[in-house]
């Protein structure tokens, strides 16, 4: 039971675990959860953390296959400028490791913006809290628990 479950039973949402065989040569942990669940992978979104200012930390939400977009995130922060965090500063915020890092159960509880193509999703998936966890929910949950908001995060 990770973070991310706990905080998901806690809040009471309509969820289900997704459990896959990791490989940890896979060079996509999102990539690879997509492929092995047998997922579009528009579907499956990863959790990047983001230095904002080098002051700051933020959580951006996309699916797996986009490349996040800094001046985006920065902009719907309303940083100036946005950097991806260092992965100790991620693991010390969050309490996951990289390739397992969820929106869900963090630590420390940062601003946190879903990419805006889940709208169109009934349910989405992103990680349990551990590589080769996936955790299945409504984008609108994912939000409530997070506090987070919608925003455009690729070009």
């Amino acid at each position: 039971m990770t973070p991310a479950i706990k905080a998901a039973e806690k809040a009471k949402v309509k969820f289900q675990i997704h459990e896959y065989s990791h490989d940890p040569a896979a060079e996509s942990y999102g990539l690879e959860a997509a492929e092995k669940l047998g997922l579009a992978p528009q579907r499956v979104f990863k959790t990047l953390v983001v230095s904002l200012d080098g002051k700051s930390l933020a959580v951006a939400v996309l699916p797996v296959e986009d490349q996040l977009n800094m001046k985006l995130i920065a902009r719907a922060t309303g940083a100036k400028k946005a950097i991806m965090a260092d992965k100790n500063a991620v693991t010390r915020s969050s309490g996951y490791v990289l390739g397992g890092v969820s929106p869900l159960g963090q630590k420390k509880t940062l601003p946190t913006f879903l990419h805006v193509s889940a709208e169109s999703e009934d349910t989405i998936f992103v990680s349990a809290g551990r590589r080769g966890l996936e955790i299945e929910l409504a984008p609108g949950d994912l939000l409530r628990l997070t506090r987070g908001t919608f925003a455009s995060l690729t070009s």
